[in-house]
């Protein structure tokens, strides 16, 4: 079996993640991509509950026919958030899968600072996939979208719900849940 891991805060998971996820599944001979939300950023970045995030990627995952799948890894003790130990214990686990790793144009400028990123070469084929605005050698498919999970959360604030950005039951989740100021008294 050949699985795709996308990783990321998902805070909250957008368009963006299901149209990446979407066009490796279809175009990079893989059986599944597992959206990878991270327990806790490297970086330190703030984010909504580690269950909230799983929750959400869950929700987007139902709205495909099975191939989407969320995956609570980086929950396990002894992480750290770093994509090469994840990684590492994901090869352990399953040793008959083989393994891709999906990053998006705009973080190949932070790799100098990713933990053993050869390692990572190692374990897994890396999948560069374009975002908008980061042109880069060796990227795969067209632009994707301009969307972001900061300009979402911005927008909540601002009191919008942006439907065209984030998948339905992501908003139904984070609306239920009165994630990101949804659902409070105006």
């Amino acid at each position: 079996m050949q699985v795709a891991l996308l990783g990321g805060s998902f805070n909250p998971p957008h368009v963006g993640h299901l149209m990446a996820a979407a066009y490796v599944h279809a175009t990079q001979g893989v059986d599944e991509v597992w959206l990878m939300p991270s327990s806790q950023h490297p970086f330190g970045k703030q984010m909504e509950s580690f269950e909230h995030r799983v929750a959400m990627c869950d929700a987007m995952c139902r709205e495909t026919s099975g191939w989407l799948k969320t995956t609570q890894v980086e929950r396990e003790p002894g992480l750290s958030g770093r994509t090469v130990d994840t990684l590492a214990l994901l090869v352990q686990r399953y040793p008959d899968v083989k393994w891709s790793l999906i990053i998006g144009s705009d973080i190949l400028k932070d790799l100098p600072h990713w933990k053993d990123f050869h390692r990572i070469e190692e374990m897994a084929r890396v999948i560069v996939l374009y975002r908008a605005g980061y042109p880069a050698p060796d990227t795969v498919g067209p632009p994707l979208a301009e969307v972001s999970s900061t300009a979402i959360r911005e927008q909540f604030a601002r009191g919008a719900e942006p439907s065209d950005l984030v998948p339905s039951g992501v908003l139904a989740h984070a609306r239920a849940a009165g994630l990101y100021g949804l659902g409070r008294a105006k």
